[in-house]
């Protein structure tokens, strides 16, 4: 017997919401310190058995960073975390190759030659 896509329900939770987030280059919205913030999720890795996101933020409560880096957020700390409605470009910042994470990587987006 073969299911159908109709058939088949969509895993859910933070970490597939991630994961569908970095491979579709899509902003996550979630609560941070109190905060709402949009973030572009570049990097998905875990460190001491916490899975963890590297991304750089687009807003907090509405305005944009003064500057672009890319921030490390445990993802248990991050409250009502969604997929938000509007993509993202990878940031020239993003190194795969950094030692916060490489080592631990589960998933990373992919920057196409410019």
């Amino acid at each position: 017997m073969y299911l159908s896509d109709s058939d088949q329900t969509a895993p859910s939770g933070t970490v597939p919401t991630l994961f569908e987030a970095i491979v579709r280059t899509r902003c996550v919205e979630a609560t941070y310190n109190g905060g709402r913030v949009v973030l572009a999720p570049h990097v998905a890795f875990t460190r001491h058995g916490e899975v963890y996101v590297g991304a750089t933020t687009i807003e907090r409560d509405g305005m944009p960073p003064k500057e672009e880096k890319l921030g490390l957020f445990k993802l248990a700390g991050l409250g009502g975390f969604t997929l938000a409605d509007r993509g993202f470009t990878p940031s020239n910042i993003f190194d795969p190759a950094d030692e916060r994470f490489a080592a631990e990587t589960l998933l990373a987006v992919e920057r196409t030659a410019a």
